[in-house]
């Protein structure tokens, strides 16, 4: 009989002596409720979510795994499985028993074979196979928190967003004319599109970038011309006109025929009030990314991929340093050797591992595929204990499932995934301040300018409200993998809307591994706040959808922002997944993205992007969203339609590999019996201290 959280039975209680029998069963530690360390390991992303587990476990390979499982089976515990924690339904910490996966962090980097294939994780050393008995675990879980907040750090994305977001408060200036010329002067004259000079307009005090004081009340008005460096802030072009027309005049003036690797959009002040800086003018916003690598832009990757095997306790971010720092041979345009760093297909940090398991869409997906896609194969422990290595020719049943609902089907121990040679990005943010008279003509050029963009070209626009004081703002996001050149033509194109003045331009080029926190770092999230997700997919937006948009973000409180992704591309070159081609082939991922602080109740939070998501934009959606982004308390058939036409065939692999239910704690809706489970029954409970009560949504 079903427990009320959908277990197979009551949850058992751990005695002393089942203790001591999972302590012996395993070489990884074991920390009961009531140690700090127990503590240390159940904290999740989103502080929306308490768990009611009994014990945490840190296997350290397969082996630790498969000896977990079997024992919860044998006293009817309940698992659940932590590989980084930044899942906001809480499914990680959901179990009786806590499976936290970061001591298997093992990764290794290969070329292709003499065969053009790999090396099987089956012929590789088991994880932490160097390792003998158990270590002391004192302190261990303060000491992941603590690698979990470095992680968490953000500041190498871009030094001058940091700095923009750190310094300007909110305007109180109406909206400007939306024809306003981006490159229009005070007298209303119209500067010299290739003029390197940059217009002043008023001044702030200055602050080191890497101040935390944040910058007095900024100026009224903000503008960013065009750079020595060939940075375009401002167009001459016709407000109608083709945004990618100018693509054909092979003698473009913007590009200055040189390379550059740190940002160069400035932002600089004229005097402001009584109390004005009597110096004239500074320049509040200029800095270099924190570090400085030469960016092998005029390198050739020897092969065309190659492929990682990295344990599933590595976070994302670990993943993409460590292979960053390991760079494959490469040649250079000049005829010597050189090297050129590779990345998996991920989505921006931060993510855990099981991102490989559920979708996956970041910079490189148009390019690439999903995170699913680029997976070749999956050390995976099963509800029977078993220890499977699966792939495209062993398990394809499996194999099939796993790519999208993997956690429902077992425990991904050790991935190994496909990575291709990014030697450098053209990327970076567009900013302007959200007004609700402008933000839809913005919106409106964004879509207009991506239609038939290349697959190189990612790219995103994004609402993004508060914090406190501060203006919302909209930002246009684009990553183009390639180099400056010809990513320079479709900044040219982004960046010719008049409606505004641009508050910040700093596209340029830079290390992929920097481009990977951008996203964290304009949104501003931190760990340990609520957070509430909801997200879909959509087939066209039309101008009645942005406007409604529009009008519906004006009244969302701080901390809310909403997002629309271009999809696309090769995302729907594959069919061998459980992730429908009616998924794959829409033209945007939309997410409502909203956080906020413990203790506040604000039904808003939750209610806004539940009205977005489910009624503004119905009418253009398909499906559910990919399932990476299914959030706390989804509702069952949000997750059911996330399969579409396949979820008939995942219910039937579902029955072979996990009839009795065993990884309930995942996305998967349904019970032993194939009931649906209703979402607030089969995720942990909210905190008291959170304040927050998700009483709205079951009204609906």
């Amino acid at each position: 009989m079903c427990s009320p959280r959908g277990s197979l039975t009551e949850p058992s209680l751990l005695t002393e002596g089942l203790l001591d029998e999972l302590v012996s069963s395993i070489r990884g530690q074991v920390y009961q409720k009531g140690d700090p360390n127990f503590v240390e390991y159940t904290i999740m992303f989103n502080g929306n979510v308490e768990t009611i587990g009994q014990v945490v476990v840190c296997p350290l390979d397969a082996e630790d795994v498969s000896e977990i499982i079997l024992f919860c089976r044998k006293h009817a515990f309940s698992p659940s499985v932590k590989a980084g924690g930044f899942g906001t339904a809480g499914w990680a910490v959901g179990g009786d028993i806590i499976i936290d996966l970061s001591k298997i962090a093992d990764a290794d980097i290969e070329p292709p074979n003499e065969e053009s294939t790999f090396t099987s994780i089956r012929d590789m050393a088991p994880s932490n196979s160097k390792g003998k008995g158990k270590k002391p675990g004192v302190n261990a879980g303060k000491r992941r928190r603590e690698d979990d907040d470095k992680l968490r750090t953000y500041q190498a994305a871009s030094g001058t967003v940091a700095a923009f977001l750190r310094g300007p408060s909110r305007s109180d200036l109406p909206p400007p004319n939306l024809r306003r010329r981006l490159n229009e002067s005070a007298d209303g004259s119209h500067a010299n599109a290739s003029d390197t000079s940059v217009q002043l307009v008023q001044n702030i005090p200055t602050t080191s970038p890497g101040s935390d004081v944040d910058a007095p009340n900024v100026a009224r008005r903000s503008n960013v011309e065009s750079t020595p460096d060939g940075n375009i802030g401002s167009s001459n072009a016709p407000f109608n006109a083709d945004p990618f027309g100018y693509l054909e005049d092979h003698n473009h003036s913007s590009y200055s025929g040189r390379s550059n690797f740190q940002s160069t959009s400035r932002t600089l002040y004229g005097s402001w009030g009584s109390g004005s800086n009597s110096a004239g003018s500074s320049v509040a916003i200029t800095t270099a990314p924190t570090v400085l690598h030469s960016i092998p832009s005029q390198t050739r990757a020897i092969h065309t991929h190659a492929y990682v095997t990295f344990g599933a306790g590595m976070r994302q971010k670990e993943i993409d340093t460590f292979t960053a720092n390991n760079p494959l041979r490469a040649r250079s345009i000049s005829g010597g050797q050189d090297t050129v760093p590779y990345h998996v297909p991920f989505a921006a940090h931060p993510a855990g591992s099981s991102i490989m398991l559920l979708g996956g869409f970041g910079f490189l997906g148009r390019l690439y595929g999903l995170s699913i896609d680029n997976l070749v194969e999956v050390e995976m422990v099963l509800a029977d204990g078993r220890i499977l290595i699966v792939n495209e020719n062993e398990h394809s049943d499996l194999w099939w499932a796993l790519r999208g609902a993997g956690p429902a089907f077992g425990i991904a121990t050790r991935y190994k995934a496909k990575a291709f040679p990014i030697p450098v990005v053209f990327a970076g943010n567009l900013i302007y301040r959200f007004h609700k008279a402008t933000a839809a003509s913005l919106i409106k050029h964004f879509r207009d300018c991506i239609k038939n963009a290349p697959r190189e070209l990612y790219a995103n626009v994004l609402l993004t409200a508060g914090p406190a004081g501060k203006d919302s703002l909209v930002v246009v996001q684009m990553c183009y993998v390639g180099s400056r050149e010809k990513g320079q033509e479709y900044l040219a194109a982004l960046a010719s809307w008049d409606g505004e003045k641009c508050l910040l331009n700093e596209v340029n080029e830079k290390s992929f591994l920097h481009q990977q926190d951008s996203v964290a770092q304009v949104l501003r999230g931190k760990a340990g706040r609520q957070w509430f997700i909801r997200s879909a997919l959509i087939t066209s937006l039309p101008d009645d959808i942005i406007h409604q948009t529009v009008l519906k973000f004006d009244d969302t409180p701080i901390g809310c922002t909403w997002l629309f992704e271009l999809a696309g591309g090769a995302i729907s070159d594959f069919e061998d997944t459980c992730v429908p081609k009616s998924q794959r082939e829409t033209l945007f991922t939309v997410a409502a993205l909203h956080q906020w602080d413990m203790g506040i109740n604000d039904p808003r939070c939750i209610t806004t992007a539940e009205d977005w998501i489910a009624d503004t934009l119905k009418p253009v959606q398909t499906g559910g969203p990919f399932p990476s982004f299914l959030g706390r308390h989804e509702a069952p058939s949000r997750t059911i339609s996330s399969f579409g036409s396949n979820w008939d065939r995942l219910k039937e692999i579902k029955k072979i590999y996990d009839p009795t239910n065993v990884f309930r704690n995942s996305l998967w809706p349904l019970d032993a019996e194939g009931n649906i489970v209703e979402a607030s029954t089969h995720e942990p409970p909210t905190p008291s201290a959170a304040g927050t009560s998700f009483e709205v949504l079951l009204k609906e």
